[in-house]
Formats: structure tokens, sequence, C-alpha cells
């Protein structure tokens, strides 16, 4: 395991379309496949993982700087255990981490016989499970979205989508599968969402760099940041515990 690094940024803004809508880079190390950002309200903190490096990062809001725990697996999604610390998916396996120890207890491991597969994007529900499943089509993307990544749901019930390549997230209304939103973001690997801050009224979206070349990554310097979006208008709703 990797110890803990510290590092401290100048956070960068950029304009939208929207005068309301402002858009900051706040952790400005790289993500090679950021993903999964989660917000932990008595740490102030975002955890998120980057996927291909193998860690599971967390951003403090108060003191501005990241923490990771490197992991021996890709590490597909991250959540909160009542307990404290948190619950990962890891190749095909759970497991918990300890913050405090970097310790990885593996919990269960499935699919021993498929060892090419692993868990994605993971989330716990109302009820304290944790899942790692496939999405459902509720709204068919556009040709400039590119393709659906990760997700979040507001306080509304809308669903707000991250648009990996198309550096985007947008919102849908679920029960119509009409597009309400868009918020153009200024790298174009976006990969997931989430709400977060003291009223949730904030959106953390997560970055990659993988998958760009060199000639399309020296035109794209805030590719694999994690961004806040303030302004939106609506607030998102509390992480729900891994009940274990």
């Amino acid at each position: 395991m990797r110890a803990f690094h510290k590092i401290c940024y100048q956070h960068s803004s950029f304009q939208t379309m929207s005068s309301s809508i402002k858009i900051e880079s706040v952790v400005k190390e790289k993500n090679r496949m950021g993903e999964c950002p989660v917000w932990e309200e008595k740490e102030s903190a975002l955890v998120y993982v980057d996927i291909n490096s193998q860690k599971v990062c967390r951003w403090s809001s108060l003191t501005d700087e990241v923490q990771s725990v490197s992991v021996d697996s890709r590490v597909g999604s991250v959540a909160l255990r009542q307990c404290g610390g948190y619950i990962i998916s890891l190749g095909t396996r759970f497991a918990f981490l300890n913050w405090d120890t970097k310790a990885v207890t593996t919990i269960v491991e499935l699919e021993q016989d498929k060892p090419n597969n692993r868990f994605n994007d993971g989330k716990v529900d109302p009820k304290g499970r944790f899942f790692a499943a496939c999405p459902r089509l509720v709204y068919h993307l556009e040709k400039e979205e590119q393709m659906p990544d990760g997700m979040c749901i507001d306080a509304e019930g809308k669903l707000w989508v991250a648009c990996i390549d198309g550096g985007r997230v947008i919102r849908i209304d679920p029960e119509t599968g009409k597009r309400i939103q868009t918020v153009r973001l200024p790298t174009p690997r976006i990969t997931s969402c989430c709400f977060g801050g003291k009223d949730y009224s904030e959106m953390y979206v997560t970055s990659a760099y993988d998958g760009l070349d060199e000639t399309t990554l020296a035109k794209e310097p805030h590719a694999g940041e994690i961004f806040k979006i303030t302004g939106l208008g609506v607030k998102g709703i509390p992480q729900n515990f891994y009940a274990a």
C-alpha cells in the first residue's frame, strides 16, 4: 500500500453559457480514470477512485489536500460505511477499506473463473445494500452526447448523467426520458458526478485522461481533473451508507 500523500492546489474557474452556473477545477492532480465520486459529509470531503491507477482518493474541501490509498486491482467504485471507512469493488471482489490503517479486507470474490472481468460503478441503496450493477436505458443519447457513464439523482428525482467523450453532464427526467438541462465541462472525458457541499447544492464531476492520444492531451490541459459546479438551482441528497 502506498502511504498517504498531500497535495494542495490553486483552483481554476470557467465560464458557462448560464451566468448563474460556475465551474471550478478543484482537484488538479490528474486521474487516469477518475470515477465514482461520493460526498462524505462528516469529513467535508470528496471520496473517489482512479480505476486505472488502482487507488482510492479523498479530497478535503477544508484543507484542499488530496490523500490516496493504493490497492492491488483496478478499483471500480467506493461507498461509505455506516460504521466508518468504505466499501469498495475491485477486480471481481467486494472489500472493506479502513482509511486509517489502509487495510483492505475482502468480503466476497465472484466470477473467479473470469479473471478479465471487473466490477464498475457501484452504489448503496436506501436499505444499505451495496450494488455493482448494469444500468437500464432511460434516455437515448444524442450523437454529440456520446456514451453515458456515472450518474446521480437530485432532490427532485431527476437523473444527472456524465457523458464520457461528450464533455458534459445532462439532466434527464427519468419518467419522460426527456433531457432538461446540459452543462458543458472544459474537458471531453467526463466520467461521473455527485452532489455535495454543506447543503448538497454543489455538483462534483470526475474526468479521465486515459484514452486521449498525445495530440489531444496537448489541447486538453484539464483532462483528469475534478470539477465543482455551483449555481445549478437544484440540490442533491445525502449518500446512503452501507449498513454493515
